[in-house]
């Protein structure tokens, strides 16, 4: 069986300009594969090029990023096992965040916490599969919520609009991919992103400042700057920062990872904020210890 793949990352990593604090955080990547050990789910859309965890190794350490968060993808669908084993060889420095169903045993949750899983991804995008079935969804959030695990959403901007009434039933930290895919093409007065921004008036709300590559038109993705900035300016203890390395489904603009950081010291001017984003509030969600 083969399936549509995508573009593969740039792993020519450049040296960035802005220097990251100690213990800054990546906190949301992917590991893929290497599909001959970890295969691909026969149920994904793509299958993308291999792109493990020593591929991710090596761009953190130019980056001089040390923590991060790894996301389970779609191509990989509930079999974690890539994600489990980098965490599981990172000497503490990595967590995660899994995809499951409630096909799943409370064993199968213990084994995932144990093993550094701290929170449940659901994609609602449409060219990923589209949203899940709702009361499955219910049902499983209800079962990993004694865990202190919390519910990572992957919506486009009209998802925002549509299941806004649905995403705030949940008691519980809800964190949100990619700002939402808004596409800066529609402004900030756009509906989801306003929406967006009076979710993170409230305290159970996160923000991932990252996927600057997927909402602005085109490289270096200054014109997604002003949304970071929106949310940073909301709730700066509840915003992270991701590099989505290795940057799935890009369709045109494949990014540096490297220009992706320097985009820190616009979205967050102050050292203060710029360590909150990068140490203090993945530190503090995923568990990480000074």
């Amino acid at each position: 069986m083969t399936k549509p793949s995508c573009m593969p990352p740039d792993n020519d990593t450049r040296t960035p300009r802005f220097v990251a604090p100690a213990n800054a955080c990546d906190a949301h990547c992917h590991v893929f594969g290497p599909h001959a050990q970890f295969p691909y789910a026969d149920t994904a859309t793509y299958w993308p090029p291999d792109a493990g965890k020593d591929a991710l190794k090596r761009m953190h350490d130019k980056l001089g990023i040390s923590r991060a968060v790894l996301v389970q993808a779609s191509c990989h669908g509930r079999d974690n096992r890539s994600m489990m084993d980098a965490i599981a060889t990172s000497n503490g420095a990595y967590r995660g965040v899994c995809m499951a169903d409630d096909s799943f045993t409370e064993n199968d949750f213990q084994d995932l916490h144990e093993g550094g899983v701290r929170g449940i991804r659901f994609n609602f995008v449409t060219h990923l599969g589209g949203a899940p079935n709702l009361e499955m969804m219910e049902r499983v959030l209800k079962r990993v919520k004694p865990f202190g695990w919390h519910l990572v959403i992957h919506v486009n901007a009209e998802d925002i609009i549509r299941y806004e009434d649905f995403f705030n039933r949940f008691d519980m930290d809800i964190v949100v991919d990619h700002m939402g895919r808004v596409p800066t093409t529609e402004g900030v007065g756009q509906k989801a992103y306003q929406i967006l921004l009076d979710f993170m008036q409230r305290d159970n709300w996160w923000v991932k400042v990252c996927g600057s590559e997927r909402i602005a038109i085109a490289p270096p993705f200054y014109d997604a700057v002003p949304y970071a900035q929106g949310l940073v300016e909301v709730a700066p203890d509840r915003i992270l920062w991701g590099t989505d390395y290795p940057h799935p489904n890009i369709k045109k603009h494949m990014p540096n990872d490297a220009d992706l950081l320097d985009l820190v010291p616009l979205i967050a001017r102050d050292e203060a904020t710029q360590k909150k984003i990068l140490v203090d509030n993945p530190a503090r969600l995923y568990g990480f210890d000074d």
